[in-house]
């Protein structure tokens, strides 16, 4: 190393411990270094100006160390928890600055000293849409070594009673360790009762050694965050209460499907949303089912049982409390059973495997009973004070008896108007409608997919929106499976849809969804999306969506003039400037 170098690094340390707000230091550009070696100094040049700063002035407060915090969310809960971990950094030394994974590079991870990524995994083990991109560059062959400076910790949220439980989280812990990264803490994966664990997670990253000695002035909490979570949420509900449930659905229809009608009158705080938010609801369990699952268990229901919260009754407990379906690995330990047959539910375990268990026991092995969010099918500016839902009722047969969904049935069948419902709103940031009155906008949503663009295009009409207006919307039969049909109608008449292609799939001798009229109609599409329009889908993730997401590309290669490298240039840039965003499940 130079002398001329030497004495300009002492020149930077000194220079900063003279100004304690900025311990943070960079290598001049021409420092003869390369990226791996500049990072490392850089770390250490700033640790030795904290030092220097304090011992010069040890008055002074010390700078909050910078963190990442890094987020893939599809339904908005790694968006909720990315928040509240942010506040959380202030109260413990670090600034730390809120980034979806989408938006960065492994490059620009590697870049970072202190880092941390909270990301789901939904479907079949895929990541969420605003952290696709990173995980497939972060799982190529070809990605860089990370450098052992770069402190990191990964909380995944996921559902144990799918088969790839938590996989992307798990894939990016393991990546990243493999790549050279340091981890702080272990890596802790979530089930849908999330609370307690993220709970944990968040205080053992900041209590690890690489991160309480690199921490900085920390920071009291806020009274008035902007951050601040609203008052209303999962575990502090708004009491609403059931206006109407209408059946959608022809007489003739293989499906069920309800209009619910919510009022969010009468609360000390007005319960906002915005049209593409979702809806959460709690639901009960149907007492017929419990009634049944207490009788082959052989319980009475009055079992004093105990959960964190306190102890109830066990009839009580599994009709408003637990999760009387669901069955995951947890579960069978608990009730010191190894294995059972692949589709059975919680009655199923207990009449056909018989475990000899208590009360207390059984509930210890159940899973708390989670919220439903629902995607909210109406404009605030047109219901002001109301939230509508559209909800198809879940009917199936496993292993030959009639099962039904908890929350549609109860929605749907067993909740009557005027009863209470806790409900909470789940702000959806990647899905919603744009701003810019005049840009055209594509909707595809078939099926119960039609409800948040029964919400575009309220708030559309409401603000008197100049842009056109296109939906693509589809069943099995029209004359029984036309959701909206006069609403849509009407919306035709009055020039507020400008176009609408249906799609009946069980109407003709061929099968025609969705995805086959975007490409029959694909010089028109493409048209739209020269000028400026924005894709909206809403739907099943595995099939409907991603049989759309081919069919866009395809279009985009016909019409586009460019082959598959060139269609997905073209959607990742539509994707970069959210004009491309998707509702899925």
């Amino acid at each position: 190393m130079t002398d001329t170098l030497i004495s300009e690094l002492s020149s930077i340390i000194n220079t900063t411990a003279q100004n304690a707000q900025n311990t943070v230091v960079e290598l001049p550009e021409n420092a003869p270094f390369d990226p791996q070696q500049r990072q490392w100094l850089n770390g250490l040049l700033t640790g030795l100006s904290t030092i220097a700063a304090a011992a010069a002035g040890g008055e002074k407060e010390v700078a909050a160390t910078p963190l990442k915090v890094y987020y893939g969310s599809q339904s908005g809960n790694c968006e909720v928890l990315s928040k509240d971990l942010k506040k959380f950094a202030a109260t413990q030394g670090f600034a730390a600055e809120l980034i979806e994974l989408d938006s960065i590079t492994p490059a620009d991870l590697a870049a970072q000293q202190h880092a941390v990524v909270i990301c789901s995994t939904f479907g079949e083990g895929e990541p969420p849409d605003n952290a696709r991109n990173f995980y497939t560059a972060l799982m190529a062959d070809d990605a860089a070594p990370m450098p052992a400076t770069l402190n990191f910790s990964v909380c995944g949220l996921g559902d144990s009673s799918y088969t790839h439980f938590n996989k992307v989280g798990s894939d990016i812990y393991r990546r990243l360790v493999e790549l050279g990264a340091t981890p702080c803490h272990d890596l802790v994966l979530c089930d849908v009762a999330f609370e307690d664990d993220y709970a944990s997670w968040k205080e053992g990253v900041f209590q690890s050694e690489a991160f309480s000695n690199a921490a900085g002035a920390a920071a009291a909490p806020a009274a008035n965050d902007s951050d601040n979570e609203p008052k209303y949420t999962k575990n502090n509900p708004f009491i609403a209460n059931l206006i109407h449930t209408e059946n959608l659905s022809g007489s003739g229809s293989a499906k069920r499907v309800n209009h619910i009608e919510i009022s969010l009158a009468g609360g000390s705080e007005d319960v906002e949303y915005h049209v593409g938010d979702a809806l959460g609801v709690w639901p009960l369990n149907c007492a017929e089912e419990v009634s049944e699952l207490l009788s082959v268990a052989g319980f009475s229901g009055k079992e004093v049982v105990s959960l964190k919260s306190g102890q109830a009754s066990l009839r009580v407990l599994l009709q408003s409390k637990l999760d009387i379906h669901t069955v995951n690995a947890k579960c069978l330990e608990t009730w010191g059973l190894d294995s059972a047959p692949e589709g059975f539910q919680v009655c199923d375990v207990i009449n056909e495997l018989k475990p000899n268990i208590d009360a207390q026991t059984f509930v210890d092995g159940l899973r708390a009973l989670q919220p439903r969010l629902y995607s909210i099918a109406s404009s605030p500016k047109k219901h002001p004070g109301e939230v509508h839902l559209t909800v198809g009722e879940v009917h199936y047969d496993l292993n030959g008896k009639a099962r039904k969904g908890v929350a549609s049935t109860w929605l749907g069948d067993r909740l009557q108007a005027g009863s209470n419902i806790g409900v909470y709103i789940q702000s959806s940031e990647h899905f919603h409608i744009t701003a810019n009155d005049e840009a055209p906008v594509i909707m595809i949503g078939p099926g119960t997919g039609i409800a948040p663009f029964r919400a575009f295009l309220e708030e559309r009409e409401m603000r008197d929106a100049k842009g056109n207006n296109w939906l693509f919307f589809g069943d099995q039969h029209q004359a029984e499976d036309f959701l909206y049909e006069e609403e849509i109608k009407a919306w035709q008449d009055s020039g507020v849809l400008t176009n609408t292609s249906l799609a009946w799939s069980r109407d003709g001798d061929q099968k025609v969804y969705v995805q086959t009229l975007i490409k029959e109609q694909g010089e028109e599409f493409f048209q739209w999306l020269e000028s400026g329009a924005y894709i909206y889908i809403c739907g099943d993730a595995s099939r409907m969506a991603a049989d759309v997401d081919k069919s866009i590309r395809e279009v985009i290669m016909e019409h586009g003039a460019t082959d598959a490298a060139g269609a997905d240039a073209y959607m990742d840039k539509m994707i970069s400037e959210h004009r491309y965003q998707r509702d899925v499940y």
